[in-house]
């Protein structure tokens, strides 16, 4: 969630932020593409989606783009430590934009794990190695494997009946689904479940100098 203020002056949000002593939580710091994007997204998961076909699609409200994940289990001080270095960080960065296009699997569609949508941008990499810097500086540990910019929207837990699914995302594997302008980026709590996670917003950090920081 982004506050407006009188003269449409704009804010940092902290939406559920936990307090000191609330047992830890999962952590991850993630952007969101815009509402046109993520619906074409979605019409996608529908259109190869089938009963049972072993892969959990991710629903609508799930899709994001995870740009660090922070860990299983961070304490309400390290995350208030954090919270601070990710809003100095926001107000030096200019909004930038994000195109959606093309479609493929990791690690390959052959023997596939993941499902995802590409991304293409100069200035998202280098967002993602920032947001790096900036948690290893706050105590987090950096992540060992080359941070690639996708949007997930299936992860594959059986390879049985995944011809199917093959042979469709070959098909549309040049599939584009539009451009978003990107203007912050969001700490959220992650709560998983039987049925899949639920994502929780934590604090929102807009992007720009005219950002306010009070």
């Amino acid at each position: 969630m982004v506050h407006w203020a009188e003269g449409h002056r704009r804010e940092h949000a902290r939406d559920n932020f936990p307090s000191h002593g609330h047992p830890a939580v999962r952590a991850f710091v993630a952007i969101r593409l815009n509402d046109r994007v993520e619906d074409r997204v979605a019409d996608l998961i529908a259109t190869l989606s089938r009963p049972r076909d072993g892969i959990r699609w991710v629903p609508r409200t799930n899709l994001h783009v995870t740009l660090k994940f922070l860990g299983p289990a961070v304490d309400a001080h390290r995350l208030e430590h954090l919270t601070g270095a990710l809003e100095e960080l926001a107000i030096k960065i200019d909004p930038f934009e994000i195109t959606a296009e093309g479609l493929g699997a990791f690690p390959n569609l052959q023997r596939p794990r993941a499902i995802w949508v590409g991304l293409h941008s100069a200035e998202l990499g280098a967002l993602a190695s920032r947001i790096e810097a900036t948690a290893s500086e706050s105590g987090f540990e950096r992540e060992s494997r080359r941070w690639t910019g996708h949007l997930t929207i299936g992860r594959v837990r059986t390879l049985r009946g995944f011809s199917e699914t093959r042979r469709a995302l070959l098909e549309l594997k040049d599939r584009e689904f539009g451009t978003s302008r990107i203007e912050s980026l969001t700490l959220y709590r992650s709560h998983p479940g039987r049925e899949g996670s639920r994502y929780e917003s934590l604090a929102t950090y807009l992007f720009g100098k005219h950002a306010s920081t009070d």
